[in-house]
C-alpha cells in the first residue's frame, strides 16, 4: 500500500509561527485599541492566522503579554531617541529641537505607543506603576537633561516636566494617534511623510522658541 501523500496547499498555523515582533505590534494594537480588559489572545491569535495557543505558549498569559509588549515598544523608542543625546552637533539648542522633532517622529511611526499610555494613565493601575516607573519615567529623566543644562545657561525659561510631557507627548504627537481627527481638521494627509516631517519641524520650532522668549521676558 502507497504512502499517502501530503495534501498540498497552506500548512498548518502552528507548523508557521508569527515571528515575535509580528505578534507583538499585533499586540500593541490590541492593547491600544480595546484596552487591557477588552483585549483577547484569542482574537490576536485569529488576526495573526497562527494556532489558537500560539501567543499563550510564547508568552504565557495575557497579563505577561502585556509587560512584554511594553517593553518592546518602548524599547524601540529609546533606541530612536537615545543616539539624540549623544549628538551634540550645531549646539545645545540644536540638540534639544532634534529631540523633540525626534520624538514626533517616533510616535508618528507607532502611534498605538500613546494610545496604549493614553487608555493605561486614566486610573491608577500595577500596570500604570510599571509603565511609568520602568519606562517613562527614566526616559524623561534622559531626555530633561539638555533641558537643563539649557536654563542653568539662561537660554530657556525653565518650564514644568508635566507642562512639557503633554505639550509634546499628547498635544504635538496627538494628530497620530487621533488620525480620524487629524484628517478632518485642516488640508492634505495629516499622515504623508512631507507632513509628518513639517508637523514635527514646527512643534519643535515653536515649544524651543516659546522657552527662549520666555527667558527673555
Amino acid at each position: 500500500m502507497s504512502t499517502p501523500k501530503a495534501r498540498a496547499g497552506r500548512p498548518p498555523a502552528e507548523l508557521c509561527p508569527a515571528p515575535a515582533d509580528q505578534i507583538l505590534a499585533g499586540a500593541l494594537r490590541m492593547f491600544a485599541d480595546s484596552g487591557y480588559d477588552g483585549a483577547s489572545v484569542a482574537a490576536l491569535n485569529r488576526e495573526l492566522g497562527v494556532s489558537h495557543n500560539l501567543v499563550h505558549q510564547r508568552f504565557g498569559s495575557k497579563e505577561k503579554l502585556w509587560y512584554a509588549t511594553v517593553d518592546w515598544a518602548f524599547g524601540q523608542v529609546a533606541a530612536q531617541l537615545l543616539p539624540e543625546l549623544d549628538d551634540v552637533t550645531g549646539g545645545p539648542l540644536e540638540q534639544v529641537r532634534r529631540i523633540i522633532r525626534r520624538f514626533i517622529l517616533v510616535h508618528a511611526a507607532r502611534p498605538e505607543i500613546l494610545r496604549l499610555v493614553t487608555v493605561e494613565s486614566i486610573a491608577d493601575s500595577p500596570r500604570l506603576d510599571y509603565l511609568y516607573d520602568r519606562h517613562v519615567a527614566p526616559l524623561l529623566a534622559t531626555m530633561n537633561a539638555p533641558l537643563n543644562r539649557l536654563v542653568d545657561e539662561g537660554l530657556i525659561a525653565p518650564v514644568s516636566v508635566r507642562t512639557l510631557h503633554f505639550l509634546v507627548a499628547h498635544g504635538g504627537a496627538a494628530p497620530f494617534s487621533m488620525p480620524a481627527l487629524a484628517r478632518r481638521i485642516g488640508t492634505g494627509d495629516p499622515m504623508a511623510p512631507d507632513a509628518i516631517a513639517e508637523h514635527a519641524d514646527t512643534v519643535a520650532d515653536l515649544v524651543l522658541a516659546g522657552l527662549q522668549a520666555l527667558a527673555r521676558s
